[in-house]
């Protein structure tokens, strides 16, 4: 990117940092031995992290590199930009709530920023 060109955000929504308890997507970034490192789809990829113990039962077939999954938020701390996430904390019925949310925003968002 060009050092003059501007800079725009990809936060989808107002708030700069999601609520705990919030379910969310996110997209993989790497897997290592203790967690798998995440983006934040919704909030500018701000980096999260999933510990091993918090994807589920089936722990690492559970979660793919470069996937989409739909991930609760258990700890946020705004001052370190540290977001600690859940998978296997999001109830079904969550999943297609959140995953219908997301799709609705990213439209809009697209459409946003191609009028910007």
């Amino acid at each position: 990117m060009d050092s003059n060109s501007p800079s725009l955000e990809c936060r989808m929504y107002e708030a700069r940092f999601p609520d705990v308890d919030t379910t969310m997507m996110i997209q993989v970034k790497s897997i290592g031995e203790m967690c798998a490192y995440v983006s934040l789809l919704e909030y500018n990829n701000i980096e999260g992290m999933i510990l091993l113990s918090e994807l589920s039962r089936r722990r690492i077939l559970s979660i793919t590199w470069g996937g989409t999954e739909p991930v609760m938020v258990l700890h946020l701390d705004e001052d370190k930009r540290y977001v600690n996430l859940s998978k296997k904390r999001v109830c079904e019925e969550d999943i297609q709530i959140c995953e219908d949310r997301y799709n609705e925003s990213k439209l809009v968002h697209s459409i946003m920023r191609h009028v910007a």
